[in-house]
């Protein structure tokens, strides 16, 4: 078995056991060898769908921000660089304001989305090419404006649909439709498989334009795509989950530090490490104060600040 085939195994296991801990800690613990009797069985369900949720945002986050760092060529590209996690964020936001949130919210968000999608594109769009300072430039430009317009409509509404705005900005695992879960499970698998298909031409391109035209990569036609893929799983992410930080940020240069900078071992390690830290962070979010639940969104950036700062003073100290 090869030394990064090892790290990936180590990688499953450490996801499995984040798993095992998600499961039995809570406002009541539960022992393992409990944890399949009757009386547990619907704290066992509850648990169980957030854990495959935060394996969902945690895994395709993590991949997203893997593939754009690699497109774009930097560093501190993310999943809400470019702009889907305002959107979604709008169309959640006047989805409460209009009283329509329950299981229209996600659509809504998930439809704010794709409508921020489609303005970044055309705004970064210069004779079918897509340049990528200005696919960065307009992603933060719209970024911006959509979120200018969420503080102002936050500003003016109720006390009551505040409350829920905020918690649902600042991200939350709370799962209120499994068949919901379900479609978004399957946007994440479909775009996680896609962008592994394409390993090889993000290897390429993450080398340099130049490098990836001489092998004869179609750069434009993969950055499309990959592009697409890498909204629509942000934008379905989003939706049933909120806006969670620095998961797409971190866990790539996490991964790159421990696996290498192959996208065919570090989209996998990617998948696996996001999916167990968030799992391990939704953890803490629903203990570290019972009965408070503290948002996600918080504890990943508590968290996740102090490991970006230590890996990019270890990569000065390489330098």
């Amino acid at each position: 078995m090869s030394t990064n085939s090892k790290k990936i195994l180590f990688l499953f296991l450490i996801l499995i056991a984040s798993i095992s801990f998600g499961i039995c800690k809570g406002s009541a613990d539960i022992p393992l060898a409990r944890l399949f009797l009757q009386a547990n069985r619907q704290i066992l369900y509850l648990r169980s769908a957030r854990i495959l949720l935060a394996i969902l945002a945690g895994a395709g986050l993590s991949v997203c921000g893997t593939t754009l760092q690699a497109i774009l060529r930097n560093p501190l590209a993310e999943p809400y660089l470019l702009g889907t996690s305002s959107g979604a964020g709008l169309g959640a936001v006047l989805a409460i304001i209009l009283g329509i949130s329950g299981i229209y919210l996600p659509f809504a968000a998930f439809a704010g989305a794709l409508l921020s999608m489609v303005i970044v594109y055309n705004l970064a769009k210069d004779n079918k090419k897509v340049p990528v300072q200005s696919l960065i430039l307009s992603g933060v430009i719209v970024a911006i404006a959509l979120s200018g317009i969420i503080v102002f409509l936050i500003s003016i509404s109720a006390d009551e649909a505040l409350h829920g705005m905020m918690w649902w900005l600042l991200g939350s695992l709370q799962v209120y439709q499994l068949n919901l879960l379900f479609i978004v499970g399957g946007i994440v698998l479909f775009g996680v498989i896609s962008i592994a298909v394409l390993s090889q031409d993000l290897n390429a391109i993450s080398l340099g334009e130049e490098e990836a035209v001489h092998l004869g990569i179609d750069i434009e036609k993969i950055k499309k795509i990959l592009f697409v893929i890498t909204a629509l799983m942000t934008g379905a992410i989003v939706s049933v989950s909120g806006m969670i930080g620095f998961v797409g940020l971190i866990i790539p240069h996490m991964m790159r530090s421990i696996v290498g900078p192959n996208h065919k071992v570090l989209l996998p390690a990617a998948c696996l490490g996001g999916a167990a830290f968030l799992v391990l962070c939704d953890t803490i979010s629903r203990t570290i104060f019972v009965p408070v639940e503290i948002p996600i969104g918080v504890i990943t950036s508590l968290v996740g600040a102090p490991i970006f700062m230590v890996l990019l003073k270890r990569r000065q100290k390489i330098r």
